[in-house]
């Protein structure tokens, strides 16, 4: 098998699989002005119909990158591929005339005047948004295939100046100010960072009573010091008001759409995403932790198969595949199952075979045979069936933060949980390992427990954001309002199928595993001691790596955040 050779998808809902050979490069689009009108007026059709139609399910599969710190589960995937766009319109013009000219100018037809000059304005307008939409998709293309075959080295480059706050001349100044401030000064801010917490939790009680006057009162206040552009504290209060006021006002569930709507331009996505890997580590740790696992059960066979729940945009594979090239006796032949939920629109797999396609370009470049396989469907209806499992083969399955998101035994009562059915289907898998990442918070059923507890983890979050990102950042303002501020909106606003947000500890999925037929593995060693030398010389002092009851604990600051581990199931051996 040539690598990078080929390329499938398989819907749930439409079967048989389609598979089709990969081009060498993706194509390019030439389109001309007409066709760039039509385009246009589908594509803004296309997105208003969309929004009102996203299911729970579908919009967390559109959230940017909780798959960051959630996993987020692709949840921007269908915004992250605009290619496939392009690609749509080029199909298109097979259908139409050599001619490039497809309509005729009336210029001599009396009466119309002014509405032709309105039609040339209007035609001119959707000219310049095509054009900009490709110059930014040509750069989004750049960054992105940048960051596929450099992996790491890149989420580093040029962002030397952006990672150390005191770099920053006006920061330099501020810390110059700080330093003649007085004691009591900064009791004064502890003071100001102690009532907003307190404003908040009172703000949260008071909505659960349904106690109006006291819950606008405190919005107000609140309202008053919170600040998008402050300190940890005001922005934390900031994001968190809006969740309350809209709770209060009974439209959680329209402003998380409406949120979701108002997506970033992105490029400038993938430059938060940059700066987010080359200061915060907890995205790399994940990567490395899961990565050294997968090629710990590989060694010395011919056949890898990875099952992965949920689209993290790819960027694990790549480190991956470099590590199988370079491996001993030479790579194995790869299998990559991806499950991930189908996107909104006619091509419900289209952010899927775009990765699929990247991740082929990657591998062939690479020198490692790799077959990609997309399965669009709801996670809990996948099983053993649906994956095509060879016995000689190793099989490995992997989730990194996308199971927080399903639906637990608040919402389905009279049968098992999308989320106990996943585990146990998993087990049924016999995998040689299973790698889990969570997201370690207790997003209960009752409302004022889980505000308590969004309002620790993301203080928690925005604080260390205050440590290793200027304040001025644009791009740190996109990492608060379009990952951190989504989840904790749908956190503290939507309850029943609107709240996707359901995380639990650790210690509550590893009881779930275990009822599940899973057995836990002990940690590797080696692994531990690299990502702890990793973080010690590349990270912020206050990030933590820790161990306990053989998970893997990410954090900051003695805060728990993530955890990582692994299982086989019950019964079963494993070399990892």
């Amino acid at each position: 098998m040539d690598p990078g050779e080929c390329f499938a998808v398989t819907s749930k809902a439409a079967m048989p699989l389609r598979a089709f050979p990969l081009p060498s490069e993706a194509p390019r689009v030439d389109a001309s002005g007409y066709l760039a009108r039509i385009s246009l007026l589908m594509e803004e059709e296309h997105e208003e119909e969309g929004v009102a139609d996203l299911g729970p399910a579908l919009l967390h599969a559109q959230q940017p990158f909780a798959q960051i710190l959630s996993g987020a589960p692709s949840e921007y995937s269908a915004d992250m591929f605009t290619a496939a766009f392009f690609r749509g319109v080029e199909e298109a013009t097979n259908f139409l005339p050599a001619d490039k000219l497809l309509r005729t100018k009336e210029s001599t037809a009396g009466g119309r005047g002014r509405g032709d000059e309105l039609e040339a304005e209007a035609e001119a307008g959707r000219t310049s948004k095509l054009a900009t939409a490709e110059s930014e998709e040509a750069g989004a293309r750049e960054v992105f295939d940048e960051m596929m075959l450099r992996g790491f080295d890149v989420c580093s480059k040029g962002m030397e100046g952006l990672t150390t706050p005191t770099e920053n001349n006006a920061t330099r100044a501020d810390n110059k100010a700080r330093k003649k401030r007085s004691r009591a000064r900064g009791k004064h801010n502890e003071a100001k960072v102690l009532d907003l917490h307190t404003l908040l939790v009172h703000c949260a009680k008071a909505v659960v009573i349904d106690d109006r006057r006291s819950a606008d009162d405190l919005l107000k206040q609140i309202k008053y010091h919170a600040s998008p552009t402050g300190d940890a504290a005001q922005r934390l209060a900031y994001c968190f008001a809006q969740g309350l006021e809209a709770r209060l006002a009974g439209t959680g569930s329209q402003v998380y759409r409406s949120l979701t709507a108002d997506r970033t331009p992105l490029l400038e996505f993938l430059k938060a995403y940059q700066l987010f890997m080359s200061t915060c580590c907890f995205r790399k740790v994940a990567f490395i932790f899961a990565n050294r696992a997968i090629f710990g059960a590989a060694m010395g066979r011919s056949k890898l198969h990875i099952v992965d729940y949920g689209l993290h945009s790819g960027f694990q594979w790549p480190d991956l595949l470099r590590l199988l090239g370079a491996r001993d006796g030479g790579p194995p032949e790869v299998r990559i199952t991806s499950i991930d939920l189908p996107q909104p629109g006619f091509r419900p797999a289209n952010h899927m075979a775009e990765m699929g396609h990247r991740l082929s370009n990657c591998a062939r470049q690479l020198r490692v045979p790799l077959k990609f396989h997309a399965v669009v469907a709801q996670w809990h209806t996948v099983c053993i069936d649906d994956l095509n499992l060879e016995p000689d083969e190793v099989l490995v399955v992997n989730d990194l933060f996308n199971f927080r998101t399903l639906m637990d035994e608040s919402v389905i009562i009279d049968s098992p949980s999308p989320r106990d059915v996943v585990l146990s289907n998993i087990a049924k898998m016999n995998p040689d390992v299973f790698i889990q990442g969570i997201v370690n918070g207790s997003y209960g059923t009752f409302f004022l427990s889980r505000f308590r507890e969004a309002l620790f983890y993301h203080s928690a979050l925005f604080d260390m954001l205050e440590a290793t990102m200027p304040r001025e950042s644009t791009l740190r303002l996109v990492l608060e309002r379009d990952i951190f501020g989504w989840v904790a909106l749908n956190a503290i606003a939507c309850e029943g199928e609107d709240r996707v947000e359901r995380g639990e500890t650790y210690k509550q999925w590893q009881v779930r595993n275990q009822r599940a037929g899973l057995r836990q593995l002990p940690l590797n060693g080696e692994s531990i001691e690299m990502v702890r030398d990793i973080v010690k010389n590349h990270y912020h002092k206050d990030f933590v790596i820790e161990e306990g009851q053989q998970w893997l604990l990410q954090g900051w600051k003695g805060r728990i955040l993530l955890a990582h581990s692994m299982w086989v199931a019950d019964g079963a051996t494993s070399e990892c």
